[in-house]
């Protein structure tokens, strides 16, 4: 796993570092605000898909969903924080 997509939240502050001590060296971001959601795309590359739900609605969280499933790609979902992901990344392991 290299390349991770986070989705939701405006800022990831210490969740970028938790991420890079996981292995991931490519972390990219969309906040999941109204003017993201309409064009939100899966970037080629990416190995693993992260869903802060706190931070999303229902149909972001659908597209985003079904676009991972077209792709196979897995995704995880949890809240918006390094323990939280931390338990996320365990049990989707």
């Amino acid at each position: 796993m290299s390349s991770i997509l986070v989705i939701g939240g405006d800022r990831l502050g210490n969740i970028v570092d938790f991420l890079e001590e996981q292995g991931f060296t490519n972390i990219h971001h969309v906040t999941g605000r109204k003017n993201s959601q309409t064009g939100v795309k899966i970037p080629t590359g990416i190995h693993m898909i992260l869903v802060l739900t706190d931070f999303v609605n229902h149909n972001l969280a659908k597209t985003v969903k079904s676009q991972a499933k077209d792709r196979e790609l897995p995704i995880l979902f949890c809240k918006r924080s390094c323990s939280a992901i931390a338990k996320a990344l365990v049990q989707g392991a």
